[in-house]
Parts: structure tokens; C-alpha cells; sequence
């Protein structure tokens, strides 16, 4: 079995009466986060080191039985002795420790270890020193056989400091992290507010991170997240609600478009595709920091093309071309069809690139389209950018060469 020793004892750097694990990032307490990464690592066992039971730990209660662990509250060391067996494997995570999940669980997964950092940086961080090179990291896993010695230590000892001290006697093995991992935010202790205020917009950053350059769209919805993330993260509002606007915005552009008004819908169309990458980015961040409530908002790859069919019934709307005399039913429909298919299909075969990602924001395409209704000849510059398209394609696209073995394929 798997054990996770968590606790909420070290109280906040200048306010003896608040505690660490309660401070808050991206909404959620610390003391949440750690379990997320308990869970994470297949601990079927949690057990937090409390003075008193509060409504925070009751919420953290519901959060591991729902994933099936067992959650038990102590209130010193001894009483963690008939909760781990010699053949469990403990992890323990230090109060207020703030862990970038995919490191933790890379270097916590693998074997029996005390993570530790080089002294100096450990040290300004704010970790305890284990060595004359070595400072603890905040972060273990040890084989449940050396809790046995927490009987031979005074009860009143802290049971993380009692466990490294067991787990240095032991000779548990030293994994050595990066010092770059400390200046990058991607680990350290969040002991006060003001460092958690300092802290968030870099956690955010880590988790939005993307490896491609972002389209205007993407970078818009990516700064959304940044600057009124975390409000909306502290206020308890979930990606679905936020994609719940995209939703609204969708219904508003369609509706605005049966009514005439063809420019506002495009840009709400933009707006509704804006607000669902916001919700994205959110789940996202509730993914990979795992703090997911399993709710999935209502947007997806469906979305999107429910984005790029009112797309088309706008453009069709939009058009002049049913008015005039003698024109085939369904016409006007060609071009935007065309036109949404060739943004579909042009990202599939172009090299990867910043226009490649271009292609895919719906946000450009709105307020390209807006322009062409409120300032331009409609359905000729519609025309003109589908022909553009397939130009621009196939100068971009290299052409395929010979076969490899043209004496093979070629007939006589």
C-alpha cells in the first residue's frame, strides 16, 4: 500500500493564528494541491498531521474518499506507527510545499528517495540543511519499515523532521534536483501571502505554456487567463462557466444574424471562440496542477464546429447573391463552405508554423469577416480570400517528388 504523510502545523511567516496548507494558489489551498499529487502517486492511505479538525480538512476528506483513499487525521508522530506497515511506502510532503506535479511525480514514482537540493539555493529557499552539501527538498519516499522508528523518538517531535532524520539514518538514497527548478517557480515553499501572490502568475504561466507561437486569438485568451485568472480561480468559478459564455455568445451571433445583423454576429462568433479557449486553458491548469473536479465544460472540438457552421449561416445571410434574378437556390452557400473547409484542411498539410496556427483562430477569421461586411464588396472579397487560400497553398506546399523506385512503378 501507498501512504501519504501531508500535514497543516507550520504556521504563516508573520501570523501565528493562519497555517501554511491553507494558503491559496489558483483558488485552491496548498494542502489541496498536496493532495492532488498523493492521489496522483496511487497513495491509497492519506494521513494529515493536524492540531484540530477543520471544515478545510472535512472538504479534503470528500476529495480522497471520492478517489477511494482512506484519509485519517493525527495529531502526532506516534499516532502514524499502526497506520503504516514494513511493506507500505510512505511519501511524505513537507507543509506548504509547492511542487510542479510532472517533476514530483517523475522523481517520487521511481524508488525509495529524499529529494534533495544544493545547499545554497535549499537553504535561501527556505528548506532544512541535511548535509554540508545537501538541503531537503521537502519531498520523500521511504519503505514503510523505518516509521518503526518514530516509537523510539520523544512524541513530541515533528514527524517530517522525524522522518528525514530516520530516513538519513537509514541511508535512504539522495535525489538531487535542479537549482533551476527553484528560480523557475516550478518548486519551492510558499510560506506567507505575499509570496503566494508572487508565486500564482508563475504557476499559471507554467501551466498555460505552450510550445508553439500563439495566434492572435490564443495570445488573447492566454492574457484573459493571466490577469483575471486568478480572480475568477479565488471567486470559485469553474472553466464551465466561463465556456457557458462561449455558449451564450454563439447563440447571441446566430440570432443577431437572422435578425440582419451580420457584422456584430461575426464578432461574437470571435468572442464565443475567445471565451471557450479561456475555458480550455482553465481545465487545462486544473489538469496538469490535478485539482480536475471531473466536471467537463460544455465546449469542445463539437464547439467549434458548431462555431464554424454559424460562421458559414452568417456569411450565407450576408450575401447579395439570392437577390438577384435567376440565381440557383443554395448558391450563396458555396464560398463560405469552401472557405471554412480550406481552414480545416490547409493546417493539415502546410509545414508547422506560425500561419499554420493562424488558420486555426477563429478570432482573425471574425474580425476578417466583420471588416469585409461593414467596409467591402461582401461575396467578391469572400471570393478573393478563398482563391488567396488556394494560391498562397500551393506556392507554400512543396510539391511531391519522384517515387523512390520510379524502375518499380513506372508501366511501359
Amino acid at each position: 500500500m501507498r501512504v501519504a504523510l501531508l500535514s497543516l502545523i507550520d504556521a504563516v511567516a508573520g501570523e501565528p493564528q493562519g497555517l501554511r496548507g491553507y494558503l491559496t494558489i489558483g483558488g485552491r489551498s496548498l494542502a489541496r494541491h498536496q493532495l492532488g499529487l498523493a492521489l496522483a502517486l496511487g497513495c491509497n492511505r492519506v494521513v494529515m498531521v493536524a492540531e484540530a479538525l477543520t471544515g478545510e480538512l472535512v472538504a479534503l476528506q470528500r476529495v480522497a474518499e471520492a478517489r477511494g483513499a482512506r484519509f485519517h487525521v493525527i495529531a502526532a508522530a506516534h499516532a502514524l506507527l499502526p497506520l503504516v506497515t514494513e511493506d507500505d511506502d510512505l511519501f511524505v510532503l513537507a507543509d506548504g510545499l509547492l511542487a510542479q506535479p510532472a517533476t514530483a511525480l517523475a522523481q517520487l514514482g521511481e524508488a525509495p528517495g529524499v529529494l534533495a537540493l544544493p545547499v545554497e539555493a535549499g537553504l535561501a529557499a527556505g528548506f532544512e540543511r541535511i548535509d554540508i552539501n545537501h538541503a531537503y527538498a521537502g519531498a520523500m519516499r521511504l519503505p514503510g519499515r523505518l516509521v518503526a522508528g518514530l516509537g523510539e523518538l520523544p512524541p513530541e517531535w515533528n514527524p517530517h523532521a522525524a522522518l528525514l532524520r530516520l530516513a538519513v539514518q537509514g541511508r535512504v538514497p539522495l535525489r538531487l534536483l535542479p537549482e533551476t527548478l527553484i528560480r523557475d517557480g516550478g518548486w519551492g515553499l510558499v510560506r506567507s501571502e505575499d509570496e503566494a501572490h508572487r508565486i500564482e502568475p508563475v504557476w499559471l504561466r507554467q501551466h498555460t505554456a505552450t510550445a508553439h507561437m500563439r495566434s492572435p486569438g490564443e495570445w488573447i485568451a492566454a492574457r484573459t487567463v493571466h490577469t483575471v485568472g486568478p480572480a475568477l480561480l479565488h471567486a470559485g468559478t469553474r472553466p464551465w462557466v466561463v465556456a457557458l459564455g462561449g455558449v451564450v455568445a454563439l447563440l447571441l451571433a446566430v440570432g443577431s444574424g437572422w435578425f440582419g445583423w451580420r457584422t456584430p454576429g461575426f464578432v461574437l462568433l470571435g468572442l464565443g471562440w475567445v471565451l471557450a479557449r479561456v475555458a480550455a486553458l482553465m481545465v487545462r491548469i486544473e489538469r496538469q496542477s490535478l485539482l480536475e473536479t471531473g466536471k467537463a465544460p460544455p465546449t469542445g472540438v463539437w464547439f467549434e464546429w458548431m462555431i464554424d457552421v454559424a460562421f458559414v449561416m452568417l456569411a450565407a445571410w450576408r450575401s447579395e447573391i439570392p437577390h438577384l434574378p435567376g440565381v440557383p437556390f443554395g448558391i450563396a452557400w458555396f464560398p463560405p463552405i469552401v472557405l471554412i473547409l480550406l481552414l480545416h484542411f490547409l493546417p493539415r498539410v502546410l509545414t508547422a508554423g506560425r500561419w499554420a496556427w493562424w488558420l486555426r483562430d477563429r478570432l482573425v477569421l471574425s474580425i476578417g469577416l466583420a471588416l469585409n461586411s461593414a467596409l467591402l464588396p461582401f461575396d467578391f472579397f469572400l471570393r478573393a480570400a478563398v482563391l488567396a487560400l488556394v494560391v498562397w497553398a500551393m506556392v507554400t506546399v512543396p510539391a511531391r517528388g519522384d517515387p523512390a523506385n520510379p524502375d518499380l512503378t513506372n508501366r511501359d
